[in-house]
């Protein structure tokens, strides 16, 4: 330690310092040291007295330096039976939900459980403070007395209700610290020295009136601190403050201020700053740890839950199967490419589809989807508890998931939080775990709540860490090389800390549960504490990641009104980068012929001949998201459904009643939904505007019946060869006029402005062109039908020049194709909306291209350059 550290004053100073006073007391009283005592204010600070005992203390027997709870741990084993509060998650939320049933709420025991804990676990402190004696009378009789406030009210009855059970489970349950309060310990300790922390704890209190003037008090904050000088960064957003925290920890490694603290004030935040030391080969030790809910080996057993469940999803059902063994890899990458392929959001409708199916495809995937439900059905039915713990290991042994958990390290906490290794707590499950019956959905819950209490804190190596994250107040006692605290902005280190729980004041003050005031006294303590280092540095951002302004914490404030604060140039080192831009590509792709050619295929090859080679002559493509939202593509995509069914049925059973032709068309909308796999909730929006759509597209249609126009086909499948190509498309709908003439119609949901701007250059408008020449016949007509829901109706927008608009179309795809087939450049020459939703856009790089582009001959008209 270095000599001119503030706490090698604090504990080594020979007139006042920790040591130097505990010798005194001993001496002054007579005391033997090893029959002596000493409670420090959290457990990382037995080592540090120790080691400051030894360097500066008095020869011979040293001292007991505990906190409570290593020393009720050292007096006597305690182990949790009947009702008692084991401060072990999986175990209490059974306990509680059976409290709950006794207090009359059986049917939301699974819902008021976790809320019930809460409030054991913060009346248990105080209980524990208690005699045991008058626990179960006189202090139940008082925090009982805080259950009425309120009681005018509904929500109020009810957490009156719940306070009143959580006090009587924690009036009623043992405690591991009650051995301390026996009389056994008292004759085995001559006297106990509290070295008293930021804030005063209920038990060393208790502890103190029993031993009454053998119990010595000592603070071990330092008094009379003077001003100190801060280096303060100020970060863009959370990334950068990451990043600055960060170069900060390291410039202190550098310059030889090992350890380095540094302060947990934000959890997202701590684990950006431990993933920037780790890339630069430094492993930060953290004290405070994480949430196990937050660790791989929990979401692994939480995505396996998620996926058993009735109403699964494909993407939870695939996250499962991807977390599990490798041998089913190829098959569940041919299953996601499958689900993916024809947009299968339900599992359940996926298993029926592949059971109907006779496409090869599913047939092969069949077996496999029969596996896969078989371990899902396994877990559908109610059972116990224990049943259940037994189950979920069942079904993780089954994918294989088994092994990978218990050899890693949160894998292993997380067995053992949910009790999933019978061998180390034995066979008893049904005893640990009565109660009733419980379905996946209240299991999955209760595996959620345990997973979410517990927190996973890595070991520390044999060496001495480098880097350690700890909270502020663990700072005390400790001396660091230098002090890093990231996150001092308003809401991460407020001055005034927010109480946990919703007791209120009067409530707080009746329980002994800290005030606001306390929280605020012990906070500000540590941060003067911590600015006492010699080196600290504090940091905060300018506004989240939203783009929300953040202001800085008012202690930073503060310090800034004292001048305190001294802004600190960037510790990162900057370098240069040599630009490197990327080539302007020019593929070819004449050794990627394509024999079909959709509307699709060529309108591609129109707006970018690159998004055509790499779409279409590579086979490029993005995966769709199977969870997407229900919107208007979907809703297109429907009504051509409808539409479609309900010219069919019309052409089969013709009809001019108004009446009829609606129920046909409701009746075809019916269907096509129950073929989509649209719920109600999903296809609400449009479902409020389908009256008007259809009432809009049936008037439409008797005008267009009117004027001689009879329907013919829908949706047909059309082929015309061209040349060594093959032109092929599904048009939405063929009429046929009076004169036989064809009418090809295609409907289309947007506004009409867009599709009257389609028509205005027919050597520009690709779809209404290529279904022309998919028909055989050699004049037609061709006409967009713009199916509308506003008081414009359907429209009519017909293309008046088709035939020519064919011709030079077809004109036109045999000489780009023969181009590409000699070998014709195809750069990437999109513009505007064509890039912006280009999924080769990330292929291309058009964003890093170099400046000057080659030159390039012009292309023909919509095709690509030569």
């Amino acid at each position: 330690m270095n000599e001119g550290h503030p706490v090698q004053a604090l504990w080594c100073d020979p007139a006042d310092g920790v040591v130097a006073r505990i010798a005194g007391a001993v001496a002054q009283h007579g005391l033997h040291a090893a029959r002596t005592v000493v409670l420090v204010p959290y457990a990382q600070l037995m080592g540090v007295a120790h080691g400051m005992w030894s360097r500066c203390g008095s020869p011979g027997f040293a001292p007991r330096f505990e906190t409570t709870r290593n020393w009720a741990r050292s007096a006597g084993g305690f182990l949790p039976t009947g009702y008692d509060i084991a401060f072990d998650m999986a175990r209490d939320l059974v306990t509680a939900q059976a409290l709950l049933s006794q207090a009359g709420f059986a049917a939301e025991r699974f819902a008021l459980a976790g809320r019930v804990v809460e409030l054991a676990y913060q009346l248990a402190p105080l209980a524990a403070a208690a005699l045991p004696e008058v626990r179960g009378s006189v202090w139940a009789q008082r925090a009982a007395q805080v259950a009425d406030a309120g009681s005018e009210s509904e929500w109020f009855r009810i957490e009156s209700a719940l306070i009143r059970v959580a006090v009587a489970w924690a009036a009623n349950s043992g405690y591991a610290t009650d051995v301390l309060l026996r009389d056994t310990v008292r004759a085995q300790v001559d006297a106990l020295i509290v070295l008293e922390g930021f804030q005063a704890d209920p038990l060393t209190q208790t502890l103190c009136s029993l031993w009454g003037d053998r119990a010595i008090h000592l603070s071990l904050v330092p008094t009379n601190l003077a001003v100190a000088t801060a280096a303060a960064h100020i970060a863009a957003d959370p990334e950068d403050e990451a990043e600055l925290a960060a170069a900060c920890v390291l410039r202190h490694l550098a310059e030889g201020r090992a350890p380095v603290a540094l302060i947990a004030t934000d959890r997202a935040l701590t684990r950006r700053i431990g993933a920037q030391l780790q890339a630069q080969g430094v492993t930060a030790h953290d004290e405070t740890g994480w949430k196990l809910s937050t660790t791989r080996a929990a979401a692994t057993v939480m995505s396996a839950l998620r996926a058993c469940a009735h109403d699964a999803g494909s993407d939870q059902v695939l996250e499962w199967l991807k977390s599990g063994a490798d041998g089913d890899a190829l098959a569940t990458l041919a299953l996601e490419a499958r689900l993916r392929r024809e947009g299968v959001r339900e599992w359940s409708a996926w298993c029926g589809q592949a059971a109907r199916s006779e496409k090869p495809q599913d047939i092969a995937l069949l077996p496999f989807t029969e596996a896969v439900e078989g371990r899902r059905m396994a877990m559908a039915r109610s059972r116990p508890l224990a049943d259940w713990l037994r189950a979920l290991r069942q079904l993780l042994e089954a994918g294989e998931q088994w092994e990978p958990l218990a050899a890693d390290m949160a894998g292993a906490k997380v067995i053992g939080a949910l009790w999933l290794d019978a061998d180390a707590h034995g066979d008893d499950d049904d005893d640990e775990f009565p109660g009733g019956r419980h379905t996946l959905a209240e299991f999955t819950a209760w595996v959620r709540d345990v997973l979410e209490d517990a927190s996973f804190v890595p070991p520390a190596g044999s060496e001495a860490p480098q880097v350690v994250v700890l909270p502020l107040h663990q700072l005390l006692g400790r001396a660091f090389g230098a002090v890093v605290i990231p996150g001092c902005d308003d809401r991460r280190l407020p001055a005034s800390p927010e109480p946990p729980g919703n007791w209120s004041a009067a409530q707080r003050a009746e329980l002994g549960l800290p005030a606001r005031e306390t929280l605020e006294a012990a906070q500000r303590s540590a941060w003067a504490a911590a600015l006492c280092n010699p080196f600290c540095e504090v940091l905060w951002r300018q506004s989240d990641a939203s783009g929300e302004p953040v202001r800085p914490s008012p202690l930073v404030q503060a310090l800034q009104l004292d001048h305190a604060l001294q802004m600190t140039a960037d510790p990162r080192t900057p370098r240069e980068v040599a630009l490197q831009p990327t080539l302007y590509p020019t593929p070819s792709g004449g050794l990627l012929p394509l024999r079909n050619i959709s509307t699709s295929v060529y309108e591609d090859l129109r707006r970018c001949p690159y998004r055509f080679f790499a779409l279409r002559q590579l086979g490029l493509r993005s995966a769709d998201e199977l969870d997407a939202e229900v919107d208007k593509r979907d809703f297109g995509n429907w009504l051509h459904a409808v539409l479609g069914h309900f010219h069919e049925a019309l052409k089969e059973k013709p009809t001019g009643d108004a009446a009829e032709r609606v129920a046909y068309i409701s009746a075809a909308a019916e269907r096509a939904t129950r073929e989509f796999g649209l719920s109600d909730a999903e296809f609400l929006p449009f479902a409020a505007a389908w009256p008007a759509v259809r009432d809009g597209y049936l008037q439409w249609l008797a005008g267009h019946e009117a004027s001689g126009a009879v329907f013919a086909e829908s949706e047909p499948w059309m082929e015309q060869p061209l040349g060594s190509l093959q032109l092929v498309g599904r048009l939405d709908r063929i009429d046929r006029m009076p004169d036989g003439q064809a009418f090809v119609i295609d409907y289309k949901t947007e506004s009409a402005a867009v599709t009257k701007e389609r028509v205005k250059d027919p050597t520009e408008d690709t779809q209404l062109a290529f279904y022309a020449a998919l028909v055989a016949d050699d004049t037609l007509r061709a006409a967009y039908v713009n199916v509308g829901e506003k008081s414009s109706g359907t429209q009519t927008v017909e293309q008046p020049v088709v035939v020519e608009a064919r011709d030079a179309l077809v004109a036109g795809i045999l000489d780009d194709f023969t181009r590409i087939a000699e070998g014709a450049a195809l750069p990437p020459l999109g513009e505007g909306a064509v890039c912006d939703y280009c999924a080769a856009r990330g292929l291309c790089r058009k964003d890093f291209w170099e400046i000057e582009q080659p030159p390039l001959s012009p292309p023909a008209e919509g095709g690509p350059a030569q």
